[in-house]
């Protein structure tokens, strides 16, 4: 009889292939520039490159509950593999944009179905003593990934070509589909789980699929196009708005009469999982938004590059590897609502000690408050990916898999959009409040006018020119006051979205420690 493969080969593997996929999330933003020179578009045009892999990846999440059923994991898994690895190819040697969209959206849809079932196969191959260590190498692959995204992307870009942002995929996923395939295998209960299943599951809720692939697919577009759009002022946001609102409201009553539906509405309405599913919202808001938009207030207010910007992440990065590791021997010994309560509170002072930001603020002052928050995150990730498997039968782990993913993804781009709107409205506020002082019946503007025009007239410049450098000088102080202000701004809001998850996680109930019983196979 053949031995049974060492789980923790299974679990580096699927790590891997998680990893992989979750950094094409943020790993071409920061090329876009480089994308739309490459292919002779717009910015504008080229950001769609981002916009359509979140809206395919959101999609083929809901699907991958049933595809699991009918394939197996094993098979489901190495077909999701084998797509996005040649996807990734293919995005490289794109020759227009709309050929790189289309394999992005095959890319998206490989990729969605990826990350849920990477859980389920940790679930399946570890006991339950072991699964939160498990779990904590998968946590690894998710919450460290979008951090080296964009300083990856940014530097590939620099120093070699855009396209090998996709590159890099085909040697990793070739590397991970031979050892899936040589590591992974279906015991035969699994086997009979899985034709059972089919028996009983019945077909595929089509209708159901649509309306929930509709919904997410409009939330996404919406979310990371609005800000661009110029949100209800746009026709095309306001039809994408209507669509997503018609879509929400024939969903839930499909869905909840349905005996097999595509997303099982009662499960995100149940105390424990709908909590769960919240605080991931939170948390998947808070981890996207903190890494796309701290290394867009270093470069753009403190002048930093986009290496030094991508440094500032990486030691927040390093501290959430080790408390990965450090949470999932916690699980085994403290209930995962006190963990998360911990870890929100954590996150919340890192944001707190943001809102102190100012233009001569240090590297290292940014670099601890990202460490803070590399506390924080694991011990709310491990903690709802242990709390929300609790109570829930073992033919609904991939449900349940696909619909936290979900919450994860869809929180990371209502954050983005949100961090988004605030910093847009608080620096127009600022400015225009700022603005007010900048008068010339102001003695203080005056005085600095008057201090100015000395300084530049004494390094060399005509007293008009100087008084014109003055006068440009106190614009771009205004300017970046506004900005800075912005951002204060921005971090008082994510310190009350990590705060708002504690209430949430003290309505979670006891689990039982060690692992989550319900997963046992």
């Amino acid at each position: 009889m053949k031995a049974a493969p060492n789980p923790w080969l299974i679990a580096v593997v699927v790590a891997v292939a998680t990893f992989m996929e979750v950094l094409d999330t943020t790993i071409a933003n920061v090329a876009l520039p480089y994308i739309a020179g490459g292919l002779g578009v717009s910015v504008d045009e080229a950001s769609w490159v981002v916009t359509t892999y979140l809206v395919s990846n959101a999609i083929s999440l809901t699907a991958s509950a049933f595809l699991v059923r009918r394939l197996g994991r094993k098979r489901f898994f190495l077909a999701c593999l084998a797509l996005f690895t040649v996807s990734s190819v293919l995005c490289a040697f794109a020759w227009d944009l709309q050929a790189l969209l289309l394999f992005r959206v095959l890319q998206g849809i490989a990729g969605g179905g990826m990350v849920p079932v990477s859980q389920s196969i940790l679930a399946s191959s570890f006991p339950p003593a072991k699964r939160g260590q498990a779990f904590a190498l998968f946590g690894v692959a998710v919450v460290v990934a979008p951090v080296v995204g964009p300083t990856l992307g940014g530097w590939l870009s620099d120093n070699v070509s855009w396209h090998w942002c996709f590159l890099i995929n085909g040697p990793v996923g070739l590397a991970t589909i031979a050892a899936i395939a040589l590591l992974l295998s279906e015991s035969a209960t699994q086997v009979a789980e899985r034709l059972r299943a089919r028996r009983e599951n019945g077909g595929f809720d089509l209708i159901g699929f649509v309306l929930v692939a509709t919904f997410l697919g409009a939330i996404e577009i919406m979310c990371d196009r609005g800000l661009e759009d110029d949100w209800f002022g746009s026709p095309f946001i306001v039809a994408v708005a209507a669509v997503c609102g018609l879509a929400f409201a024939a969903m839930i009553p499909w869905e909840m009469t349905r005996r097999h539906p595509t997303v099982d509405i009662r499960m995100v309405a149940s105390r424990q999982f709908g909590a769960c599913f919240l605080v991931m919202l939170a948390t998947g808001a808070i981890l996207l938004a903190t890494t796309q938009f701290l290394p867009e207030l270093v470069q753009q207010d403190l002048g930093y590059t986009a290496t030094w910007a991508g440094l500032v992440l990486s030691p927040g990065g390093l501290v959430t590897m080790a408390m990965m590791f450090i949470v999932g021997r916690l699980l085994t010994r403290v209930q995962p609502k006190y963990l998360i309560v911990a870890g929100a509170s954590i996150i919340a002072l890192s944001m707190y000690n943001l809102t102190a930001v100012y233009a001569d603020v240090g590297f290292w002052y940014l670099a601890q408050s990202r460490m803070l928050l590399g506390v924080g995150l694991p011990l709310i990730f491990l903690s709802i990916t242990a709390a929300s498997y609790d109570g829930i039968a073992p033919d609904k782990i991939d449900q349940a898999s696909a619909l936290i993913n979900v919450a994860r993804n869809t929180g990371g781009s209502l954050g983005v959009a949100l961090v988004s709107n605030v910093l847009a409205h608080r620096e127009q506020f600022h400015q225009s409040r700022l603005i007010e002082h900048v008068v010339p019946s102001s003695v203080g503007y005056q005085e600095t006018l008057r201090r100015v025009t000395d300084y530049f007239a004494s390094h060399g410049s005509s007293l008009l020119q100087a008084q014109q450098q003055a006068i440009d000088w106190v614009g771009q102080q205004v300017q970046g006051q506004a900005s800075f202000l912005a951002y204060v701004d921005v971090f008082w809001v994510l310190m009350l979205v990590s705060l708002a998850a504690v209430p949430l996680a003290l309505a979670l109930h006891k689990v039982k420690l060690g692992g989550p019983a319900a997963m046992e196979h």
